[in-house]
């Protein structure tokens, strides 16, 4: 286990913008940065990281937490391997305490499936390096490729000795189960429970994820044999899932965030052969179609993209209508054709260095008006298969969100198509119109199952002095709905209330008691609140914590509730630190003379505010209780007593509606 003061150092040395910037493309907006969020698809941006509160939050998903759970929920990782994670992006040291045997048994299985693929890792990098066959064989032909060992050693590339179970057998006698060496694929089982390498006799690609851990491998043959396969790649597991992993993407991601564009192609070499020659903001799909949670993982970076294509013409027109997607999820395509069957392997390696990034520079083309171009000229003069030119263009364009761009595209293509813009727009409107109509038919069974399941709001709420819920809600008879009563709905509320004012503004002192009783907010609440038992369990418990510390003459850090253990209490610390929204620099500025009050104005009526709702719904439950024994009552001095306590009460709602501002009814 990590000894905590090795967790503190972690925490202290984390930055929210850093670690959510090596995986998401952030902007300045306000006090905030803002991006796409990695945990659900979306094109505008809701996903906020503000980093003077060392949080992100995203308002789409509703996805919040510090530094440790954000690389916990995009990689997967249990608490301790996030924060293996990021001692090691800041070179800390970790420091453990030893394990028992049970907490070594509790390892999870998906981590015993990182541990074995990334041993394998080592294993083929030893292979290449450290045996004669490896340099002979696996060296020999990365350098005859022209690669660099700088190249080789950065891609972490390796050899597959030729034996049949080299790797099998060395994974065993380290203590590595063959369950797992089979279920990541490095192995196969015969039908007689023997088993035998994937990747033997074959140069091997590790596949990273965002964070450097390898999740599968590519093995390429040397053999000429046309009966053995050129690519072997590790099959779909628990860890590796083809559809959302880019190759490349690791080493890319920074590049691609700087240079504000990706460039995307088409195996493991072209890859490389881009590094070679310095341009890192380059990714591939690995020889599979492009799916939408790849371009999710680019879109997190850029919008920007460009296709780099050989110079096969049928490969170019096959992967024309996949390319659509890309479109379809707002992005900015281009593409780039290498002449003469060259790819971006053979080209750089052509002209150099120089030259490629000229080449790359000047040949560009738009995706949309080099689709319309490649097409037509398929088409020739055959007006039929002019007019599928025209539909299938206007498809593509269809898929564009921006209103702008389309309206830029269609006047352009109505050049080159020689067809009035009238007539596109008209046609443009009638696929609109039947994809709206598709999905709304698709779309009835799922939008009902989804108002039954879509998670309640109640954690994102704004504060609740934003809310006139003590003037009608409070006279609303008690109904039973799921279970909770209105009224225990809104004290619910009420309660985040006041753990909201503890988390913004618990340290800062009650400037307006007397000068010589000016106790922390925190301390000003908690003694107020002394006969108020908190019913929300997560409230409670962070009220609890608070009355702990101040026994001991201190109040808790904000970052010990957004980095607590218990998932509740840091989600819903997340939750009330957060907010949608920011204040525009153009407000409270000396030169408009316009001015936005804000709640540091008025702290008392905030704290007041919230102190005054549970105490007025500690009465009116009291009142209730009264009007029920009330009823049953035997003799007058038992009701005049009871009268007694209950016009008491009455008063003390009356006063206390009186600041609130509400109505009671009488």
């Amino acid at each position: 286990m990590i000894k905590q003061e090795t967790i503190d150092r972690i925490l202290d040395a984390a930055r929210i913008e850093e670690v959510v910037g090596d995986f998401v493309d952030l902007k300045k907006r306000g006090s905030s940065l803002i991006g796409l969020c990695p945990f659900h698809n979306e094109k505008t941006p809701s996903f906020n990281v503000s980093v003077n509160k060392g949080i992100f939050k995203c308002f789409g998903c509703g996805q919040g937490g510090d530094a440790v759970h954000f690389i916990m929920e995009l990689e997967k990782y249990s608490y301790p391997e996030a924060l293996r994670y990021l001692a090691n992006k800041y070179n800390i040291e970790i420091e453990e305490t030893e394990q028992t045997a049970e907490q070594y048994a509790e390892k999870s299985h998906r981590e015993s499936l990182y541990i074995v693929s990334n041993w394998a890792g080592n294993f083929f990098r030893q292979s290449l390096w450290e045996t004669d066959e490896g340099q002979s064989v696996g060296l020999s032909y990365f350098r005859e490729r022209g690669y660099r060992d700088d190249i080789i050693n950065k891609f972490e590339l390796g050899y597959s000795p030729e034996s049949w179970d080299a790797l099998c057998l060395k994974a065993v006698e380290e203590g590595h189960q063959v369950d797992f060496l089979e279920e990541t694929g490095l192995a196969i089982k015969r039908d007689d429970g023997r088993v035998y390498d994937r990747f033997r006799a074959r140069v091997i690609f590790p596949i990273h994820n965002l964070t450097g851990r390898i999740l599968g491998f590519g093995g390429r043959t040397l053999k000429s044999d046309k009966k053995v396969p050129k690519y072997v790649n590790s099959p779909e597991s628990e860890i590796y899932h083809k559809s959302n992993v880019l190759y490349g993407l690791y080493l890319a991601k920074k590049a691609i965030s700087q240079e504000n564009i990706c460039y995307l192609v088409e195996g493991y070499a072209d890859v490389i052969a881009m590094h070679q020659v310095g341009i890192e903001n380059v990714v591939s799909s690995s020889g599979t179609s492009l799916t939408e949670g790849q371009i999710r993982l680019i879109s997190r970076y850029t919008k920007n993209v460009t296709i780099l294509y050989d110079g096969d013409e049928a490969g170019i027109k096959a992967s024309l209508r996949g390319t659509d997607m890309l479109l379809k999820e707002g992005m900015n395509v281009k593409v780039l054709l290498f002449p003469d069957g060259d790819d971006p392997d053979s080209y750089a390696k052509k002209v150099g260095t120089p030259a490629f990034r000229e080449y790359l520079t000047n040949n560009i083309q738009d995706f949309i008006f080099y689709k319309t171009k490649i097409l037509l000229r398929d088409a020739g003069n055959d007006p039929i298969k002019k007019a599928e030119v025209i539909h299938e263009v206007l498809e593509s364009i269809s898929l564009i969100p921006d209103e702008i761009k389309v309206s830029v595209f269609i006047r352009e293509c109505s050049t080159l198509l020689d067809v009035e813009e009238r007539a596109l727009i008209v046609e443009l409107n009638k696929l609109r119109r039947s994809a709206q109509k598709k999905t709304a038919t698709q779309g009835k069974d799922a939008s009902a199952g989804n108002r039954a399941t879509s998670p309640s709001p109640m954690g994102d709420m704004p504060p609740a002095d934003l809310f006139d819920d003590d003037a009608p809600a409070a006279r609303v008879p008690e109904e039973k709905k799921e279970g909770q009563s209105v009224s225990l709905a809104l004290k619910a509320l009420h309660e985040r209330e006041v753990v909201r004012l503890l988390l913004h503004y618990g340290e800062m002192p009650a400037t307006w008691l007397e000068a010589d009783q000016q106790y922390p907010i925190a301390i000003v609440l908690l003694v107020d609140l002394q006969d108020i038992v908190f019913e929300d369990p997560v409230c409670k418990k962070i009220v609890d914590i608070y009355l702990d510390y101040t026994e001991k003459e201190s109040l808790p850090p904000v970052r010990s509730f957004v980095s607590h253990e218990d998932r509740a209490v840091a989600d819903l610390a997340v939750s009330l630190l957060s907010s949608p929204y920011n204040l525009s620099p153009n407000w409270n500025d000396d030169k408009r003379n316009i001015y936005v009050a804000q709640e540091t104005d008025n702290l008392k009526s905030a704290v007041l505010g919230a102190v005054y709702r549970l105490k007025k719904q500690r009465v009116e439950k009291e009142m209730q209780t009264i009007r029920e024994e009330m009823r049953q009552v035997a003799t007058d001095d038992d009701l005049n007593l009871l009268l007694y306590k209950y016009q008491k009460l009455k008063q003390m709602e009356k006063d206390l509606a009186a600041y609130l501002g509400t109505v009671v009814v009488k």
